[in-house]
């Protein structure tokens, strides 16, 4: 996990042009888009001192996709919180990429950020099996309660999101395993 360079653009790129990445967004990102986002995260980090990290592979330098936390912008019952969020390209799905970067973000978080609340969230729609599974694998408990509509997808068909959340006792007896 590192910092954006210009070099992971392009990469980035045709990692959100890939409808199959995208599968559980309202669509795929131009490579414009792509480049705004990088902007956007690194704006983000300048501004709070945590965000999303670009991460690579330790093997061979490539640039996978990005992992960290952020805080949403928008209103929820659940916030303000700190949120965990990753996103690869699915060459590096199933290889314990996302697990892995994402417990290490989770333990960063607790160490190193002003949390609103002695938690840490993720949410992500109910059909994205996927990233609940990483979820569950870095300890977080889905909080039913929680569930809600997305403030931000109102005309999207998978607007429903799943919560869940992982406090400071839980992650640490989670990483103690």
């Amino acid at each position: 996990m590192r910092e954006w360079r210009d070099s992971d653009r392009e990469p980035y790129a045709e990692l959100n042009g890939d409808p199959e990445v995208m599968e559980h967004f309202p669509s795929t990102l131009t490579a414009q888009q792509s480049d705004e986002m990088i902007d956007r995260m690194t704006a983000y980090w300048d501004q709070n001192d945590f965000g999303l990290w670009a991460v690579e592979r330790t093997d061979t330098g490539a640039l996978i996709g990005f992992v960290g936390l952020m805080m949403p912008a928008w209103q929820a019952e659940f916030t303000p919180c700190v949120e965990v969020g990753w996103r690869l390209g699915k060459q590096h799905w199933g290889k314990g990429f996302a697990p892995e970067a994402a417990t290490a973000a989770l333990q960063w978080g607790f160490d190193n950020v002003d949390l609103p609340r002695d938690e840490i969230v993720s949410f992500t729609t109910e059909a994205n099996v996927k990233s609940r599974r990483v979820m569950e694998k870095i300890g977080m408990v889905r909080d039913p309660d929680g569930d809600f509509d997305h403030p931000m997808l109102p005309d999207w068909t998978h607007r429903r999101h799943v919560l869940y959340r992982i406090d400071r006792r839980q992650f640490a007896e989670h990483v103690a395993r």
